[in-house]
């Protein structure tokens, strides 16, 4: 992107763009979630140093708030970031009618609030152990009840008010691809001490887009931030149809265009779709019960396509899964007959119902936690654990898990056994109830559903109070570092809900991380898997095609693998 010198937010206050969310988020501190839809809206709050290049194919990192990608030196170890001058903070009251610049101290702090144990950030493990004194400052602010924001961090140096200086304890491959994950978007202390426990409830950044009207579960909108800079839309062109369509709409618009964004939580599908029909929605990923209704094989029917509506069909770079928690009293633990317990329930669910009647087609199973598009991902791979109801039969048999009169199985020691798999309401969450229910009847166990909202179930099963969760993981980064560190034993309660714990695993993934990326890690993240198969932590289902269905009013629009938001890309002309 090439920056306007000088220039205040183009965007035009009566071009509103309506969305609607599946699942509601859970505050916008990403340093206190990892809750996917509260990333959506921060991408659009907050400015990470690096970002993606809109169009790039695989995902390409450019500068963001930096004048230029970091000189790198000391072989990997020290990275030098110039910040852009004149990058103003959204205004706010917190700073008290002063207008307010990003510098590097505000990167520094934004850091070092990850591992401030007050906090309890789930996102602490991306930095734990990285940056030279960081963990120092932590520790000591566990010994003292306080953490010492004013501390010297050596890894963490800024020279003078817009250069930052990182030096990490060893060489971090995956380094630069942090520095453009959300959570690391620069924030000001101010603002943050200003609204404490609320700080979430009113993010304050240099983004694009500022909150204005936030009612939790309900309604999201934002509004154009005045003190953004701009850019001019310049991104290039693949070979691509699409993209050439989208440069001849967008070349050359001061961005962004967009002045209102409305966000409402749909969490229904059936409800969403009829949203979509009604005009109430500008764009969607179609909702997988509107398969058959919107599409003829791969393409729109007609009766779509005469309303101008385009059809962009994406495999996420995501995998769905339940996990099995390694913790919990009646499936958790390495015994051998805990993971027979395990190892059946996971044999019982099939996932070709799945893909047939909850994603309506929209869905390829998925046999590696690693999904297509993210480095590590191995297309030969087939999972060892397969839909088989006769054999997870055979193995509860085994180990002595028999069945009443009733045709329902005890535990071994002739205690009731019934599993617990936590859903949310909506009729897609009450398919993958039946597709379960029906394959556990096969196998004699008895399941309940209790049913919560997605931002309370989030929240227990960070705590490991969830029996099973059916989950879903879309790559932060194009590397599998970032899906494998979802099962590392110190990463419990943090990205690891299954609260998986195996020595074995551990051992792996901390070789895999030494390595540079490349086939040897790669053949490392294969064995990783095995392993978790091994020991049957997380049944594995989908990875889902995400059809968005995009209104002939809306310009530039294309799905990135990586970043969430679009609004600062995309036009509207509809007024």
């Amino acid at each position: 992107m090439s920056c306007i010198a000088g220039a205040t937010n183009p965007a035009d206050p009566s071009k509103v763009v309506h969305e609607a969310f599946e699942a509601t988020d859970d505050g916008f501190d990403m340093v206190k979630t990892f809750n996917y839809y509260s990333g959506y809206v921060c991408d659009a709050i907050f400015e990470t140093l690096l970002t993606y290049d809109y169009l790039a194919r695989p995902a390409k990192l450019i500068p963001n708030t930096v004048e230029a990608m970091p000189e790198v030196s000391d072989g990997g170890k020290t990275y030098v970031f110039h910040l852009k001058k004149g990058i103003y903070f959204a205004p706010d009251p917190a700073f008290k009618g002063v207008r307010r610049e990003l510098t590097a101290q505000d990167y520094v702090y934004t850091f070092k609030r990850f591992l401030d144990p007050q906090n309890r950030s789930p996102n602490a493990n991306i930095l734990e152990g990285k940056i030279v004194g960081l963990d120092d400052l932590a520790k000591q602010a566990k010994k003292t009840g306080h953490f010492d924001y004013d501390a010297p961090v050596a890894g963490l140096q800024t020279p003078d008010r817009y250069t930052l200086r990182i030096t990490l304890n060893a060489p971090e491959y995956n380094f630069l691809y942090l520095m453009a994950f959300t959570a690391f978007g620069g924030m000001a202390r101010e603002a943050v001490e200003a609204y404490g426990q609320q700080s979430g409830q009113h993010p304050v950044g240099t983004g694009a887009y500022m909150m204005k009207e936030y009612v939790p579960r309900s309604k999201i909108v934002l509004v154009a931030n005045p003190e953004y800079r701009g850019y001019t839309w310049d991104f290039k062109a693949s070979d691509d149809a699409w993209d050439k369509q989208l440069v001849h709409d967008m070349k050359g618009k001061k961005m962004p265009q967009v002045g209102r964004v409305e966000i409402s939580f749909i969490e229904e599908e059936q409800s969403r779709w009829l949203a979509f029909q009604d005009g109430q929605l500008d764009y969607d990923k179609m909702p997988q019960v509107a398969a058959s209704s919107a599409l003829d094989g791969t393409k729109l029917k007609p009766e779509m396509a005469k309303q101008g509506i385009t059809l962009f069909p994406q495999i996420e770079a995501e995998v769905t899964y339940t996990y099995l928690n390694y913790k919990d009293p009646v499936i958790g633990g390495d015994s051998l007959e805990k993971n027979a317990l395990r190892r059946a329930i996971v044999m019982a669910y099939n996932n070709k119902d799945e893909i047939s009647q909850m994603r309506m087609g929209q869905g390829i199973k998925a046999e590696m936690i690693i999904p297509a598009g993210v480095e590590g991902h191995d297309p030969k791979y087939r999972n060892s654990t397969t839909y088989d109801p006769d054999l997870a039969n055979k193995l509860l048999d085994r180990f002595g898990y028999k069945r009443g009169v009733d045709g329902y199985r005890t535990l071994p020691d002739g205690k009731p056994l019934t599993i617990k798999i936590t859903t949310q309401a909506g009729a897609v969450y009450v398919i993958s109830s039946e597709i379960w229910k029906r394959g556990l009847d096969k196998i004699g166990i008895r399941a309940e559903f209790p049913v919560s909202n997605f931002a309370d179930n989030l929240k227990a099963a960070t705590e490991c109070k969830l029996m099973m969760w059916g989950s879903a993981w879309h790559a932060d980064f194009p590397e599998g570092e970032n899906f494998m560190q979802l099962l590392y034993g110190p990463n419990v309660g943090r990205g690891n809900n299954g609260c998986y714990a195996s020595p074995a695993f551990d051992a792996l993934y901390n070789k895999a991380i030494a390595l540079p990326p490349g086939p040897e890690r790669n053949q490392l993240y294969v064995q990783m898997n095995r392993q978790v198969e091994a020991d049957t932590a997380w049944a594995l289902h989908t990875t889902r095609v995400r059809s968005w269905l995009v209104r002939p009013w809306v310009k530039g629009f294309k799905k990135h693998p990586i970043l969430h938001s679009d609004w600062l890309y995309i036009d509207t002309e509809k007024h």
